[in-house]
């Protein structure tokens, strides 16, 4: 039996990689049975170790990256000693960097649909070798059956590849290392996303590089997907000025939680981008990511990297700064990795790189941030991830969108108050950032109408009541003036039959006039009740109405 098995970060994650593996040994060895396992880095090693070991198999293969590195890397080692004589097969990017490996090993690069019979007849007699090279195949057909959503893939992301390669060059990307895209045929695509949707996974990831390189290919899915899908969101990795009139008129019916699109802008240093050789122009993209969060119907989430060359504190904040403007759902401050085989590893003497020397090979210095300017600017990189992307504060950032505040300036006193406070060590729920930015209010001349947009934020995410540091009047005084002055009924909120249900379950706040006019809900101060039922839009928040003016 030949034992396919996968380490992913979490459980609702799957290996696209161990099903095309798959595939091809049920194709090349159809006598073989093969077992597949799917186990998380969060679970315990050792219980781990005793199921790989204690499975009887002709041979294990692993698919290794740059998150299970080291954990695979592992259980190879006590497999060795467990099993001397076990065949162990090693494939996926990072492969190649497994170190002093036991004398079982095997290394297999590249594709496996395009490895050659040799690899499959040595598996098969025994006789493998150290070391095999697969070429790029032109062909990759989705490895899924139907039994597999109800076994492997049950309560699992799905992960599906429309094309190969990038339309990009960028030097710290290994795509970067196979020149050009492969595309699949259109109907081929059509006729195996059908097959997913039918299945009706959590959602269904395309891992193209840049589903969007080819704008009229693109198009014909995503009209495909609209007519096809029904309750299946998908997700794509974007760029962001590869848009066309035509695709944002589609995009305009996309009905809310359909589509999640990642956006990687990386940089908005021109200089950065042509030393990665990201080809982007970085003003047409933003207006771009403007328009696609103004449709309130599609997940943006955005990407910059910390640690690029020629990126200075200075610039690599001026970036944030320009992102933030576009207010996308989430932002996402990842450091910069040097892999090995890509050109920025080639020229990291040249940039000043000092980076770890495990994966997942993050960054620690460059020429242009030394290394204790890098940590400050990670640790600001954590901040804003903790807090921008909790969904919790919109209405603050909403403010700062439209105060003309510098985000970052906003971001880093924000981040001093952290310190102080131990947050990196401590969980990070909503009471603690709630109770810190509440602190950060009261040390601000605007205050006391950022205190009245953290009363809002904490009511329209589902609380019954406000915690001390942001309390008022009491719900019940509130309530009571409310019993006595409103009207007997309201439409579309109550009529006089469900008047008293309406003010036991509801919940109340009073803002100001300038409160009122920031979130857009009128010109003069009102009363608001926030009801169970939620908002439309990405972001999902009870609904808030005006009860009194």
């Amino acid at each position: 039996m030949l034992h396919l098995i996968s380490i992913n970060c979490r459980y609702s994650h799957s290996c696209l990689a161990q099903f095309c593996v798959r595939a091809e040994l049920e194709r090349h060895l159809p006598d073989e049975p093969i077992l597949l396992s799917q186990f998380t880095l969060n679970d315990p090693y050792y219980p781990t170790l005793l199921r790989i070991s204690g499975q009887p198999a002709k041979a294990l293969l692993f698919s290794v990256y740059i998150w299970n590195h080291a954990y695979i890397r592992r259980l190879v080692v006590d497999i060795a000693k467990l099993l001397p004589e076990m065949p162990i097969i090693l494939g996926g990017p990072q492969a190649q960097a497994l170190a002093e490996l036991p004398m079982q090993c095997t290394i297999f690069a590249g594709e496996i649909e395009g490895a050659g019979e040799e690899f499959f007849h040595d598996l098969q007699v025994g006789t493998l070798k150290p070391f095999y090279q697969a070429e790029p195949s032109r062909s990759f057909p989705s490895p899924y059956r139907q039994k597999d959503f109800n076994t492997h893939l049950k309560n699992r992301q799905v992960y599906y590849e429309s094309s190969r390669g990038c339309p990009f060059s960028c030097s710290y990307c290994l795509s970067s290392i196979s020149k050009g895209v492969r595309h699949k045929p259109l109907e081929q695509v059509k006729e195996e996303l059908a097959g997913l949707i039918a299945a009706n996974p959590m959602i269904i990831k395309l891992v193209d590089r840049t589903f969007n390189d080819s704008s009229e290919r693109a198009l014909a899915l995503w009209k495909f997907l609209l007519k096809e899908a029904s309750n299946v969101r998908f997700h794509f990795e974007i760029a962001p000025d590869r848009f066309t009139e035509e695709m944002f008129a589609l995009l305009a019916q996309v009905p809310c939680d359909l589509f999640q699109f990642e956006i990687g802008i990386q940089s908005c240093n021109q200089q950065t981008l042509t030393a990665v050789k990201r080809r982007m122009d970085v003003e047409h993209a933003e207006a771009n990511i403007r328009r696609l969060v103004a449709f309130d119907s599609i997940h943006i989430h955005a990407d910059l990297i910390l640690g690029l060359p020629f990126e200075t504190a200075a610039s690599f904040l001026d970036s944030f700064n320009r992102v933030f403007r576009c207010a996308p759902h989430y932002i996402q401050l990842g450091l910069l990795k040097v892999l090995p085989d890509t050109e920025m590893q080639a020229r990291a003497g040249e940039f000043g790189l000092i980076s770890c020397s495990e994966p997942p090979y993050e960054v620690l210095a460059t020429r242009w941030l030394e290394h204790g300017q890098l940590s400050e600017l990670h640790e600001f990189c954590e901040c804003v991830e903790s807090f921008y992307n909790s969904r919790f504060f919109r209405s603050i950032w909403r403010y700062l969108l439209q105060s003309g505040e510098k985000p970052s300036s906003f971001f880093q006193t924000l981040l001093d108050l952290c310190r102080a406070h131990d947050f990196f060590r401590l969980a990070h729920t909503q009471v603690l950032m709630n109770n810190l930015l509440v602190e950060l209010a009261q040390q601000r001349k605007d205050g006391p109408l950022l205190l009245e947009l953290l009363r809002y934020d904490w009511l329209r995410c589902g609380q019954r009541s406000l915690p001390d540091n942001l309390a008022t009047s009491s719900q019940s005084e509130l309530r009571d003036r409310l019993r006595r002055e409103l009207p007997q009924d309201i439409e579309g909120l109550f009529s006089t039959r469900s008047r008293t249900e309406f003010l036991k379950h509801s919940v109340f706040l009073e803002l100001s006039e300038q409160a009122m006019a920031l979130l857009g809900l009128g010109k003069s101060p009102a009363v608001l009740a926030f009801l169970p039922e939620q908002s439309s839009g990405v972001m999902k928040f009870n609904r808030a109405v005006v009860v009194e003016c």
